[in-house]
């Protein structure tokens, strides 16, 4: 397409030349006989083209026309070159031709149209002239513009050219590149680019004006999480209702119990099923105290002060809460400060001082029940020494149990302190092996300080409330599975009949725990967000010696030899625990419609672990415990999801014990 310039239309209309603009239009679009400008090569003068066209141009740049841009002013260089202020008209043309004036067309649109507007008498051979002299002005501009344009192409593309060759080439193994360079200007369009993004949806969402709201305040994270549980707790027939299984967390909260006496210890459940409604509602919230520190801190539900639950039965009554729609009572769950270096996913080192929760790497709940919380002081640790492997530690130090510093309330001489402490450490691997498959394991040690129980200094208690020094030796709280021992050391003498009545007691575990705990856990991603995993736990009490355990024990023994007067049965206790579970579909359940199904099977010894801190659902929590656990859950929204799982668990060792359980979940989270 060729155009006429700007400058030579407004002249046109400054002349009076009204009638020209239609002709433009015309002239605006390639006709067939239209031809480019000529090149470098061709004629130089206006006589050697068209003998009808001007001799001479005055004031005209001599220089030949190489710009693309040139293209769009009608007249070439070749034609105005040579300029001597001769006369502007052809030989033989008047200033003022009749309309049927000969003249030789030219191959220059604009240098035709000028020429009919000389014959014409419309133009002047002067105004003729600044016509063209004005128009290669603009055509000279056009081609300094055109090569500003050129150079800056040419540039660019030499700052692409050097990016490409410093980038290194992409890995194999998972199609990550690394660009190790980055040109000055390209960092200043993404700083641009990403600020202006920032600010616009800071605007958009209302946090862009700090003054309107406190200034810790975009440091400080809620959340929450709320289960509603309706739970079928069922016995099967042929559990041993005989009185075969004390309810030792019972005694142990509570006055002594007279073993001389004639009435039944607390007992536990056996023989009647129960449903119960069930919550549990957690919140709490994280601030980021700035220069690697943070603190956290969480509240929930309970029906006590229970380690390992924050279920509230619905319409019970417990310690003057609850029942009647009376209100629930509301627990410190975590409390916490934490000090973090390096804060990377590869690279960390974090310590923390308070309650929290857990800080060792496991995958099921034979030894930690989800909801326990540490007290004390962690230490954890990770560091990437390889592509994908990613070594990690944890350790620290826990008071399990503080002895009350009036211990015993009820004399002058106060009793030593029994005070009991978890010391532990753990020590992991995360290997990313490829792009589907993703493994990570650790081995641990819990050594527990003074956990088991102690035989008391000989005494004779004249009434319930007379302590023995080492009455803080029972545990604070339990759930059944351990073997227990008398911690009394009771002396005869004629105030107790010589040991027939007046045996008020308590008791504590009858063995150390030092365990040797290993976790792992396989995961497939190649369809992510659905994932299959496996995973498996082996525990061992390794101070765990059965026949020291066997002289003291009051549970967990065999039937009795009937043949014997006054005998007991064997001890048939045992120190290890396992389990292998599988897990197919999606973890986090972030969509609408997500799904996860899981099933596992477990076998918990008596004295594998420590009862009162491990899963408080299988079997009613505890150990001494077999059986298997099948479940599945599904997202409703990408924040409530419902669930069903079904346990079955059955006793190791001891009386007959049995109980299924079915647990309906509706939760909830944001």
């Amino acid at each position: 397409m060729i155009r006429l310039a700007r400058t030579p239309i407004r002249l046109l209309r400054q002349c009076g030349v009204l009638f020209a603009l239609p002709i433009c239009g015309v002239l605006a679009q390639t006709t067939p006989d239209s031809k480019p400008a000529p090149s470098p090569g061709a004629a130089s003068t206006p006589a050697a083209k068209d003998p009808n066209a001007w001799s001479a141009l005055p004031h005209a740049s001599s220089k030949p026309s190489t710009s693309p841009a040139a293209a769009s002013i009608p007249v070439s260089d070749s034609e105005v070159a040579a300029s001597t202020g001769a006369d502007l008209l052809p030989p033989g043309v008047t200033a003022s031709p009749g309309p049927g004036a000969p003249m030789t067309p030219s191959q220059n649109v604009t240098i035709n149209l000028i020429n009919r507007l000389v014959q014409r008498g419309v133009l002047t051979k002067e105004d003729a002239a600044e016509l063209i002299q004005q128009a290669e002005a603009d055509a000279q501009t056009a081609r300094d513009q055109a090569a500003a344009t050129q150079e800056a192409v040419a540039q660019a593309q030499a700052a692409a050219q050097q990016a490409v060759a410093q980038t290194p080439p992409p890995p194999t193994d998972d199609g990550t590149v690394r660009v190790t360079y980055v040109p000055d200007i390209v960092k200043s369009q993404i700083s641009t680019q990403v600020k202006d993004e920032v600010m616009a949806q800071a605007r958009e969402e209302g946090w862009a004006a700090p003054k309107l709201i406190p200034i810790w305040l975009p440091n400080f994270r809620p959340f929450a999480d709320i289960r509603v549980r309706y739970e079928i707790d069922d016995f099967p027939s042929g559990n041993d209702n005989s009185g075969a299984f004390p309810n030792f967390n019972a005694i142990n909260t509570g006055p002594p119990f007279n073993v001389a006496g004639t009435e039944f210890s607390p007992q536990l459940n056996v023989d009647q099923n129960r449903n119960r409604l069930r919550l549990r509602a957690r919140f709490g919230a994280d601030l980021n105290l700035g220069e690697g520190f943070t603190s956290g801190v969480r509240i929930a539900t309970g029906d006590s002060n229970s380690p390992v639950s924050a279920n509230q039965s619905l319409g019970l009554p417990y310690q003057g809460q609850g029942g009647n729609f009376s209100k629930y009572a509301i627990w410190l769950d975590r409390a916490f400060i934490k000090y973090e270096l390096g804060g990377l996913p590869t690279k960390n080192l974090a310590l923390t001082f308070g309650r929290f929760d857990n800080p060792f790497f496991t995958v099921s709940q034979i030894m930690w029940d989800d909801d326990i919380g540490f007290d004390g002081a962690a230490l954890q640790g990770k560091y990437e020494v390889l592509r994908g492997f990613t070594p990690f530690i944890a350790g620290g130090l826990f008071p399990v149990f503080n002895t009350d510093l009036n211990f015993s309330s009820n004399q002058p001489a106060k009793f030593k302190s029994y005070d009991k402490w978890l010391y532990a450490a753990q020590l992991g691997a995360d290997w990313k092996i490829n792009r589907d498959f993703e493994f990570k394991a650790a081995g641990a040690y819990y050594y527990f300080h003074n956990i088991e129980g102690k035989l008391s200094s000989p005494f004779t208690p004249l009434t319930p409330n007379d302590a023995g020094d080492t009455d803080a030796s029972r545990p604070a709280f339990a759930q059944k599975g351990n073997t227990y021992m008398a911690l009394r050391n009771i002396v005869p003498n004629a105030s107790n009949n010589f040991g027939t009545i007046n045996q008020w007691q308590y008791f504590g575990l009858a063995t150390p725990f030092r365990n040797i705990a290993f976790n792992a856990k396989l995961d497939y991603k190649h369809f992510e967000p659905f994932i299959i995993s496996l995973s498996g736990e082996w525990v061992q009490n390794v101070a765990f010696d059965k026949g020291a355990v066997g002289s003291v024990a009051v549970n967990n023994r065999g039937a009795n030899d009937t043949t014997v007067s006054s005998s007991v049965g064997p001890y048939v206790g045992g120190d290890t625990a396992w389990i292998v579970q599988m897990q197919v579909g999606s973890e986090s359940l972030s969509r609408r419609w997500d799904w996860n199904i899981s099933g596992g099977y477990r076998y918990v010894e008596s004295d594998a672990v420590v009862d009162g801190f491990n899963d408080s659902d299988f079997g009613g929590g505890g150990t001494n415990l077999k059986g298997f656990t099948i479940g599945g859950n599904l997202a409703l929204s990408s924040n409530v999801w419902f669930g069903i799982r079904y346990l079955s668990a059955s006793s190791i060792a001891g009386p007959p014990f049995k109980e299924d359980i079915i647990q309906f979940d509706l939760n909830a989270r944001f």
